[in-house]
């Protein structure tokens, strides 16, 4: 698999289409726990939930460190939505990848793009010494050049949750169509929300998707799973447009 610091990096590779593979995991993993997973070579990232699962800072630091060190790269859906104008906090704790639950209004989008991404795109702030690449010394250290590398290697994603955001999908992305690299299905979720609306085009999560993938063909955002996928399920979630899967190990 290509390593977090690598100019072929996910990014890169999610804007080109290319089919990737998440494995979830544990915060708690060590490192032995995440180096023999990670040794069957089938995955590309690690996806990590603080929204649903027990999170610390303390944790993530531990963990992020010892994935950087194995070369991977590491997602976290953050704790909530309106804690979408915190994620340069978690990126100042090493991950790679923020996820944004349940995404619905365009000023979640900005604040997440805001402070996702160092000037003059963003406006995160500078500083954190458990930041990706400066911990191993694989990203340049000045503060400019760091900020340039940044800027062209997180991983940024919404998730769509709800036919709201279904139906609004071009209006939240598509002033963000340079830096949000992919958006991520949470089927659960979403399926509350179909019970609420009675859309006959958008009645079924399927229907979403295809909508979504209409939507976002040809703009270089990819389309992820925010559940674990049998492989026997991927055919029918390639033609749905998704690109990125989740695996549960």
């Amino acid at each position: 698999m290509v390593g977090v610091t690598t100019q072929n990096n996910l990014r890169a590779r999610i804007a080109a289409g290319e089919e990737l593979v998440m494995l979830r995991g544990d915060i708690g993993w060590s490192k032995d726990e995440l180096a023999a997973r990670w040794a069957t070579g089938k995955y590309d990232f690690i996806w990590l939930d603080a929204q649903h699962s027990a999170y610390s800072d303390h944790h993530l630091v531990a963990l992020t460190g010892v994935a950087e060190e194995l070369g991977i790269p590491i997602q976290l859906r953050i704790p909530h939505t309106r804690e979408a104008h915190k994620v340069g906090r978690f990126f100042d704790l090493g991950i790679t990848g923020a996820l944004v639950p349940e995404v619905m209004e365009a000023s979640t989008v900005q604040d997440a793009v805001d402070f996702a991404y160092y000037g003059p795109i963003g406006r995160r702030s500078w500083g954190g010494a458990n930041r990706l690449g400066l911990r191993n010394r694989a990203a340049p250290t000045p503060r400019r050049q760091y900020a340039d590398w940044w800027n062209q290697t997180v991983l940024l994603s919404i998730q769509i949750e709800s036919v709201e955001t279904v139906r609004n999908i071009g209006q939240l992305v598509e002033p963000h169509s340079e830096h949000i690299t992919h958006v991520t299905w949470g089927p659960n979720d979403l399926e509350f929300s179909l019970e609420k609306h009675n859309d006959p085009q958008l009645n079924t999560v399927e229907a979403c998707m295809a909508h979504v993938a209409r939507q976002l063909h040809g703009s270089g955002i990819g389309i992820s799973m925010g559940t674990a996928a049998v492989f026997a399920d991927y055919p029918k979630y390639r033609d749905l447009g998704v690109t990125i899967f989740q695996t549960a190990g």
